[in-house]
C-alpha cells in the first residue's frame, strides 16, 4: 500500500473516530454536564497520551520550558470542549458538525491580528464563501435559529485559537507535550467543577465514558498519522467526510434528517475549506526554491 493510501485510510479512521465519539457525547449530554463528560474523557485520554509518547521518542518529550504557553493552550481548549458537547446537546449531529467546520476560516481571519499574517484577495473569497456558506447553516433570524448555533460558533472559534497557539509555538515544544498539556488542563478544571455538576452514571454510561476517552485518542492519533504518511492537501479534504458519518449517526440513533440548508450551508463551507487548502498549496509550491 502507498504511503498516499495509508494517510488518507488514517484520516478517514481518526474522522470515524471523531464522529462515534461525538455522538456518545451527545447521548451522555442527554443526562450529564459538558464538564462531567469532559473530566471522564480527558481521564481515559490523558494515560492514553502519556503512553503513545514513551513509544515515540520517550517521556522526555513532555518536557516543557513554557508552562504558561500549556496553560493558556489548556484553558483556550477547555472552552472548545464546553461549547461544542453543550451544542451537541442543543442541535442535531449533522449541524453542530457543518457549524463546526468555520474553524479553519476562523484560523484564516484570527492569523491576520494574531500571528501577523496576510491574506490574499483568493483566501480571502474563500473565507468570505464559508461564512456565507455559516450564516446558511446558523439563519440567524429565522425561525429555526437557535442559541446552540452561536453556542457552536463559539466552540470553531475556541478551536481557531487552539490552531492559532500551536502554530506559533509548535516548532518550539514537541508534538505530545502540545496535546499533553493541551488534555492536562480541562482534566484538571473539570475535576474542579464535579462537586457542583456531578450526576451518578447509569451502569451504561460508564463503558460509554470509557470508549469515548478511547476514541479521543484514536482521532487524534488517526490525524497525527495521516499528516505524517501523507501531504496535507492530499488527506485535508477527507475531513469533511465527518458530515457524512454525522447525518448517518444522527439519522440512525435520534431521527435526525437535516434540512435542506445544512446541506446547502455545509457545501459551501467545505468547499470554501478546500478552496484555502489547494490555494495554501498552491502558493507553498510556488515559493519554494528551485532545486
Amino acid at each position: 500500500m502507498s504511503e498516499s493510501f495509508k494517510g488518507i485510510g488514517f484520516m478517514c479512521l481518526g474522522v470515524l473516530c471523531l464522529a462515534l465519539g461525538d455522538a456518545i457525547t451527545k447521548w451522555l449530554g442527554e443526562v450529564h454536564s459538558p464538564l462531567q463528560i469532559i473530566f471522564f474523557r480527558t481521564l481515559v485520554s490523558l494515560p492514553l497520551i502519556a503512553l503513545i509518547a514513551r513509544f515515540n521518542g520517550g517521556l522526555r518529550t513532555l518536557a516543557t520550558r513554557r508552562p504558561g504557553v500549556h496553560l493558556l493552550r489548556g484553558l483556550i481548549f477547555t472552552g472548545t470542549m464546553i461549547c461544542f458537547m453543550w451544542g451537541l446537546t442543543l442541535l442535531p449531529l449533522a449541524e453542530t458538525t457543518a457549524i463546526a467546520f468555520a474553524a479553519p476560516l476562523f484560523v484564516t481571519l484570527l492569523s491576520v491580528p494574531l500571528l501577523g499574517e496576510r491574506v490574499d484577495r483568493p483566501t480571502l473569497l474563500a473565507t468570505t464563501l464559508g461564512f456565507v456558506g455559516v450564516l446558511v447553516v446558523v439563519r440567524p433570524g429565522g425561525e429555526s435559529f437557535q442559541m446552540g448555533a452561536l453556542v457552536v460558533v463559539g466552540a470553531a472559534v475556541f478551536y481557531a485559537l487552539t490552531m492559532i497557539t500551536a502554530r506559533r509555538y509548535g516548532s518550539r515544544e514537541h508534538l505530545w507535550a502540545l496535546v499533553f498539556y493541551t488534555t492536562l488542563v480541562p482534566l484538571l478544571i473539570s475535576a474542579m467543577t464535579l462537586p457542583w455538576v456531578w450526576q451518578a452514571p447509569a451502569p451504561l454510561h460508564w463503558p460509554a465514558f470509557l470508549v469515548a476517552g478511547f476514541l479521543g485518542v484514536g482521532a487524534m492519533t488517526g490525524l497525527t498519522l495521516a499528516f505524517r504518511y501523507a501531504p496535507a492537501a492530499l488527506v485535508a479534504p477527507f475531513d469533511y467526510t465527518a458530515l457524512l458519518w454525522a447525518v448517518l449517526l444522527g439519522w440512525w440513533f435520534w431521527g435526525e434528517v437535516p434540512d435542506i440548508w445544512v446541506f446547502v450551508g455545509g457545501s459551501l463551507i467545505i468547499v470554501s475549506g478546500l478552496a484555502i487548502a489547494y490555494h495554501e498549496r498552491r502558493t507553498s509550491l510556488a515559493r519554494r526554491p528551485a532545486a
